[in-house]
């Protein structure tokens, strides 16, 4: 069961690892083929979140536009990205629970079986448009 404590570590720490991997991805990773995700590596194809990193670059840069074309999942991450930290530190500051409480609501909706299938059926879609652009 995810308590406050650790949704508000994993979310920090994801964020910081975010930020070093984005750090690495402009100066070290565009500079080669190199490529970390391991669906790629292993069998050639694109992944559902591929260009995912590229699009939150270009969104730190203010490409919208280019961004949400490399894949729109990026935009997602960046608001995370961005947001996380800042919902966690006014938690802290305040002691309150605004952000894992809004965690446990959105869990709770995605679990309804529509709401899943819409999002799985997203995704396939995503998938297959990463697939035919061949980023």
């Amino acid at each position: 069961m995810m308590t406050r404590n650790k949704l508000y570590v994993l979310l920090g720490v994801a964020c910081f690892l975010g930020f070093v991997y984005l750090l690495l991805s402009t100066y070290y990773f565009q500079q080669s083929d190199t490529t970390l995700c391991w669906f790629k590596n292993v069998t050639g194809y694109n992944c559902p979140s591929c260009g995912t990193t590229r699009a939150v670059l270009l969104l730190f840069k203010g490409n919208l536009l280019q961004s949400v074309q490399f894949n729109p999942l990026g935009s997602i991450v960046f608001l995370i990205m961005v947001l996380a930290p800042i919902w966690i530190a006014v938690d802290l500051l305040t002691q309150q629970d605004t952000l894992f409480q809004k965690y446990k609501q959105t869990e709770v909706f995605l679990r309804k079986p529509l709401v899943a299938s819409f999002f799985i059926l997203l995704i396939l879609l995503l998938w297959y448009w990463n697939l035919t652009k061949n980023l």
